[in-house]
């Protein structure tokens, strides 16, 4: 049953069945360590299971659900403009997909990786980034200076094709003429709709997402597919498309046919912030990911942190009595209870999660959530490469359902590179409904899980590979991002949810509808600002 199991999964996913077994069976020296965050506190809200009385009650001015990067950002922006009484309830994972990990000196993340420069736009994400000292100078000027040790420097990325390792994610080299005028006038449509403004005389395009244009032409485009905009324009390189996919897999979580067309062009147009020291659309990265820019607003804000989670969330009408808040931590599965009052609290969850905990509140579209594995090798030793592009910051990998792995050392300017290493590699767990997906998730073995996680890297580095190997732990998120399916950016709920400003205020990316840095942030700065007032 096991290796069938994983052969249902892997046919699913589009992997090579003989491939697939191969590399299963050889896994023989190594467990991995697998962490599934979240999933027991979870599990304990949607099984209803009963919860003794609170036996401790607390109280704050302003109170934080949640310590992802929107709880944190707003815990930042509270402290910044001189509020000190609150309080952040941690949820099941501190820093949320925001997190990293170590072993021993090297730092990897679990969660996501990488912040491209910020637009002009993004002002928000520049004044905490002036805050945090990554941006040195000129947060306000058209081109900031960065911190060069978080630019990332190259080589960036490459794509094993053919057999053979390219520069860059888009395949290039042995692909026909013919593909490659339809690369050129893809990109070339991108330019002109980078600039684009719509008839209300927003921007098309633009983070945070939220003042992006809602003209007819951004509904029209939120209605279909990516890639029913891609036939209907007639593209039909199967380069080109693939690259598509792949980037819609990697923010998004879905593929081409499954994620809006506005939001696959959103992932082009909306960004290429410039800076002073770096070419446009840089990227900013550290070892442990993001976990750097979490624990960098954790040290602006101070924040009095509680561990546990929310279970109901009831706004106190009578007497304006503010919002009372029941909480559970579980300690080896039994659960402790207690109550917080506040004046206002910021509820910085998925909203599936709040939906179970607010009372009251409007209804949501359900959201589809991706599944992600993200996994990480702990290398005593670097592998031997191929005689081509040389090792980079990330590794793509044509044809397979992962998406790549990047290297945590990368940044570690030497001129010796480092003895040991880790390559994280990430896997979206797409192609099957995501709930099957997600159990298969609770019931696979360490071996399963193993063989998916090193499909990307056993193709890069072969046979070699797994004696290179010290150790590897995997990350489970089932719901990590919330994916913009066609319509996503008109749905009723989550309008209302953007306009409440009463004790009760939501911040969280699914607000957006997509999951990254700069949507979440956005909403944990407008939560802070509404906060602050009376």
């Amino acid at each position: 049953m096991l290796r069938r199991s994983f052969l249902a999964w892997a046919g699913a996913c589009g992997l090579g069945a003989a491939a697939s077994v191969a590399g299963y069976m050889r896994w023989r020296e190594i467990t991995p360590v697998v962490h599934a965050p979240g999933r027991e506190e979870g599990h304990f809200l949607r099984d209803r299971k009963p919860l003794p009385a609170p036996s401790q009650a607390l109280s704050t001015d302003v109170l934080i659900l949640g310590s992802g990067v929107a709880a944190l950002t707003a815990a930042w922006k509270l402290r910044k403009e001189g509020l000190d009484d609150f309080l952040m309830l941690d949820g099941p994972e501190p820093y949320g997909n925001a997190a990293g990990g170590r072993f021993g000196e090297l730092a990897y993340p679990t969660g996501a990786h990488y912040l491209p420069l910020p637009t002009e736009d993004c002002f928000h994400v520049r004044e905490l980034l002036s805050d945090l000292g990554v941006i040195v100078r000129g947060a306000d000027a058209r081109r900031p200076y960065y911190d060069e040790r978080f630019v990332l420097h190259g080589p960036e990325d490459r794509l094993l094709f053919n057999g053979a390792w390219q520069e860059g994610v888009l395949p290039h080299e042995g692909v026909p003429a013919a593909e490659l005028a339809e690369h050129k006038r893809f990109f070339a449509q991108i330019d002109a709709l980078r600039g684009a403004v719509g008839a209300d005389g927003r921007r098309r395009f633009t983070f945070p997402s939220e003042r992006a244009s809602m003209d007819a032409e951004a509904r029209r485009l939120d209605a279909m597919s990516f890639g029913a905009w891609a036939a209907g324009n007639g593209y039909r390189s199967p380069s080109l498309l693939w690259y598509l996919d792949y980037c819609c897999r990697d923010d998004y979580g879905a593929g081409l046919g499954e994620v809006s067309a506005w939001a696959g062009l959103h992932y082009f147009c909306g960004r290429g912030g410039e800076a002073e020291n770096a070419e446009q659309g840089a990227w900013l990265t550290w070892p442990e990911g993001l976990q750097a820019l979490a624990s960098g607003m954790e040290r602006l804000a101070r924040p009095k942190r509680l561990s546990g989670s929310a279970v109901r969330v009831r706004t106190e009408a009578e007497r304006d009595r503010g919002v009372e808040v029941l909480c559970f931590a579980l300690e080896h599965g039994v659960a402790r209870t207690f109550t917080i009052r506040a004046r206002r609290v910021i509820c910085a969850m998925p909203l599936h999660v709040a939906a179970r905990v607010v009372e009251n509140m409007p209804d949501v579209h359900k959201q589809i959530h991706a599944p992600w594995m993200v996994s990480n090798f702990v290398m005593k030793r670097f592998p031997r490469e191929l005689p081509s592009a040389p090792l980079s910051w990330d590794n793509v990998v044509h044809g397979t359902p992962g998406l790549g792995y990047v290297v945590s050392t990368h940044q570690d300017i030497r001129v010796t590179p480092p003895e040991k290493t880790v390559f994280t590699s990430y896997v979206a767990l797409s192609g099957r409904d995501p709930r099957e997906t997600r159990k298969w998730m609770t019931t696979a073995s360490g071996e399963e899980l193993l063989a998916l996680a090193s499909v990307d890297l056993r193709a890069a580095y072969g046979m070699q590979f797994e004696s290179c190997v010290e150790r590897v732990d995997i990350t489970l998120r089932g719901h990590a991002m919330a994916v913009p399916v066609p319509g996503f950016r008109n749905d009723a709920g989550l309008l209302a949810l953007r306009e409440m400003d009463g004790p009760v205020l939501f911040a969280h990316s699914d607000m957006s509808g997509f999951s990254v840095f700069e949507e979440a942030s956005w909403w944990g700065y407008r939560a802070a600002q509404r906060a602050l007032r009376g």
